[in-house]
């Protein structure tokens, strides 16, 4: 069987379990890749441009070293191309790699990109006025998106997963705006909100099980509203989510649709897999059955 063509897409700023990229040279090199397709960049959103042109150059498989930037930013340039995608998960919470199980160690982490099994996803696009972006884990504005955007660069360097927890004691503060939230052309929900969140897979920003029958290939994508509001609130509300049981929360309605559009009463911060991406007042997502191709564990 011929071995596909491989290009790496990597930020060179980040770090996998201590190991740098040239760790990663070698650990290819001893997987009988020497010599792949090499591209660095030392901002994520500088990521595009490389995997586009990775794919150019004829680029079968893309193997993405970095975070959760790193990958929505290559998953949106990479998405429909019919080229596959390793995750090489050396970010903070690699919200994607995580809810595939990939390895978080170098060399697991490097044999499943290379030779792991195929799995077909789906993917969401947002689209905020003219511009459409690609998500593979979650879109939310927000609560969720404060969450993200307060957990900053050195916060995060310095914290690792902790950040999000500081940057969420700030958010619960934050109060509520009034919402309306259309799941395949019908109106679900019209009231206050401090949170609608837009999910791919299960497990969000800080490992939470959002969505607890959540499946990233069934076509669909889940919908959650939460309506809490103050630490009180927003406590009970993360307790039940972190034990799985986020349905039975006063403070959250979930529901799943092909085609969601929310309308908000005044501008909210929103993210995309963990980036922030500024203001909006309004957006729409549908689901892109089939968009990417990913490498992932082998199950027995």
């Amino acid at each position: 069987m011929t071995e596909p063509k491989i290009a790496v897409v990597a930020h060179r700023k980040k770090v996998l379990h201590g190991a740098r990229l040239d760790a990663l040279r070698s650990a290819l090199a001893d997987e009988g890749v020497p010599d792949p397709m090499w591209f660095e960049v030392n901002k994520s959103r500088k990521a595009p441009k490389k995997a586009r042109r990775a794919v150019k150059d004829g680029a079968e498989l893309v193997l993405v070293w970095g975070g959760d930037g790193m990958v929505q930013r290559c998953t949106d340039a990479l998405a429909g191309s019919g080229v596959e995608v390793g995750l090489l998960p050396a970010g903070t919470a690699n919200l994607l790699a995580s809810n595939l199980g990939v390895p978080e160690d170098l060399g697991p982490a490097v044999r499943t990109a290379l030779r792991g099994a195929r799995r077909t996803l789906d993917l969401g696009r947002l689209t905020v006025g003219k511009k459409d972006e690609h998500f593979a884990v979650m879109a939310g504005v927000g609560f969720d998106a404060a969450l993200v955007g307060g957990a900053d660069r050195k916060a995060k360097a310095k914290l690792g997963r902790l950040a999000y927890v500081r940057s969420g004691i700030r958010g619960v503060r934050g109060p509520t705006v009034e919402a309306r939230v259309t799941v395949d052309g019908e109106v679900w929900y019209r009231g206050p909100v401090s949170c609608v969140l837009l999910g791919n897979v299960g497990r969000i920003t800080g490992g939470i099980p959002a969505f607890d029958d959540a499946q990233p290939d069934d076509g669909l994508l889940e919908v959650g509203v939460s309506t809490a509001s103050g630490a009180l609130q927003w406590a009970r509300t993360l307790s039940r989510m972190a034990l799985g049981r986020s349905e039975k929360s006063p403070f959250v309605r979930i529901t799943r649709g092909r085609e969601i559009a929310v309308k908000l009463g005044r501008p909210l911060p929103v993210e995309l897999d963990g980036g922030a991406r500024g203001e909006v007042r309004a957006l729409t997502a549908t689901v892109v059955p089939g968009g990417l191709t990913v490498r992932v564990p082998v199950r027995a």
